[in-house]
């Protein structure tokens, strides 16, 4: 399995692509500039198997609407972040307007299945709740490789102070996390790549 990761927007939101020897690919979190993440799927001959969302922060989403255009594919988000991740709540003025909604046939919902497989690809779904109601981190088991979103960063955690965010509901998530294993790589939803045995040593939020 391989990963790449290609920084977007305003915030630097980290979109990561992850495939297999098929060419079939997982485009998790297209925040934004959806145009270099186009060219970075035809640059290494990828097909689209799904999108996976971490949450609906609009900077998480503002372009899986263009590239699910392009290039369609089944869209994974959870029930409590699909509800209103493309409504006007979810506009950040001057970044970021509302995400335009897909279509709404292509949308699964995490939170119906805790075990998925797309193009060969096979991760389980951690619901990490705290930073937003449906937050979920993916973990791909046979290759140690986290995708938490914004749940957990090197040496941080989620903010909980914008609609939806809840500190008690995020420490339990945290929780989760520290009883993987110290070898599961890390790759947030922005800054740098970590490990959880890192973070439960040097982290204060996982203490």
């Amino acid at each position: 399995m391989e990963i790449a990761s290609i920084a977007t927007g305003a915030f630097m939101e980290i979109c990561y692509i992850v495939w297999n020897s098929s060419r079939q690919a997982i485009v998790f979190d297209p925040g934004d500039d959806a145009e270099r993440i186009l060219e970075a799927l035809a640059k290494r001959e990828l097909d689209v198997a799904a999108y996976v969302c971490t949450h609906g922060h609009t900077d998480h989403i503002s372009a899986l609407t263009t590239l699910h255009d392009q290039r369609p594919a089944p869209i994974a988000i959870h029930s409590k972040d699909l509800e209103w991740a493309f409504e006007e709540s979810n506009r950040l003025e001057p970044y970021y307007s509302v995400p335009r909604r897909p279509d709404p046939n292509a949308f699964e919902l995490l939170d119906q299945a805790s075990d998925w497989d797309f193009g060969g690809l096979h991760f389980q779904v951690i619901e990490t709740p705290g930073h937003t109601p449906g937050g979920c981190c993916l973990l791909f088991p046979e290759s140690g490789i986290l995708i938490s979103g914004d749940t957990l960063f090197k040496g941080s955690c989620g903010r909980t102070d914008l609609p939806g965010g809840n500190v008690r509901l995020l420490k339990d998530s945290l929780a989760k996390l520290k009883q993987l294993p110290d070898n599961v790589s890390v790759y947030p939803g922005h800054g740098p790549e970590t490990t959880i045995g890192s973070e439960r040593i040097s982290n204060f939020f996982m203490k």
